[in-house]
């Protein structure tokens, strides 16, 4: 049996967990805070108390100890500044390379593309100085630079949504003025989902992970605002172009078996109240 270490059972680590024990996979998981040990441990999870401060702290040894890293944290910057999450990575990364795991999963963001107002791929940005989000390019580089022959895959995540994360509750009754920008969007379903799919391959390199359709913002507030029940955001015509970016899911496509269980954002599932 494999075994998958999950640093970060958040919001999409913790589904992603469970997902896996149904799989067949020992699961260990990590939070920073110990109230949510017995939340993990209830799910089967093997729950371990770890922070990065950006040095590691707590049990990092004991969930090292596994076949298969997935990093799956929240690149803190604000009051932290913007080298802490790099930081965090090149510390981290350093204990994987004294242990014995074999694959690392590290979860990114489509927010390192700048909104170039075309369509997006990944090849738009490799260095620090292309995106617009240098920290986490650098901390994409740290992992996809390792010495060895670990396994590595950067998955560059689309907005997160579905359940209880419902794109109405934001702008209910609110002004929009970027209403016809198309949305780079994936429900936590199919980005566990090709998480899991990814395990059963060897694929290394990076990938977008987004919903294969881009409807857009006014197309989405308007259907989900709608079923919410609340109040329609107002749209405003911009004077000036509003810039975006498009990103293509079409190396993912391309390379992994993987069939989207919500392909439209217009279609995703939501736990309305």
């Amino acid at each position: 049996m494999q075994t998958v270490s999950i640093l970060g059972c958040g919001w999409l680590g913790l589904p992603l967990a469970k997902q896996l024990i149904q799989e067949g996979y020992a699961v260990k998981g990590s939070t920073t805070t110990p109230d949510k040990l017995p939340v993990l441990q209830a799910a089967g999870i093997d729950a371990r108390l770890v922070q990065l401060n950006p040095e590691p702290a707590g049990d990092l040894t004991a969930l090292l100890d596994t076949d298969i890293l997935i990093v799956d944290i929240p690149p803190k910057a604000g009051k932290f500044g913007d080298d802490f999450h790099p930081e965090q990575i090149r510390h981290l990364a350093q204990a994987v390379g004294q242990s014995a795991v074999q694959r690392v999963i590290y979860i990114s963001s489509t927010s390192v593309y700048p909104e170039l107002n075309r369509e997006v791929f990944e090849t738009d940005v490799v260095l620090a100085e292309q995106s617009a989000a240098p920290a986490l390019v650098t901390a994409e580089q740290t992992w996809l630079t390792m010495p060895g022959d670990r396994l590595v895959t950067v998955l560059r995540c689309g907005g997160l949504m579905g359940y209880e994360r419902i794109p109405g509750k934001y702008v209910a009754g609110k002004t929009v003025s970027t209403g016809d920008v198309p949305v780079n969007y994936i429900h936590r379903d199919d980005a566990a989902g090709i998480i899991t799919a990814l395990l059963r391959t060897s694929l290394t390199g990076t990938f977008n992970v987004v919903a294969p359709i881009h409807p857009t913002r006014r197309e989405v507030y308007e259907k989900s605002c709608t079923d919410l029940q609340v109040a329609m955001p107002s749209f405003t015509e911009s004077a000036e172009p509003i810039s975006f970016k498009l990103v293509s899911n079409q190396k993912l496509t391309n390379q992994l078996l993987y069939t989207y269980q919500y392909a439209n954002p217009l279609n995703f599932f939501y736990s309305l109240p």
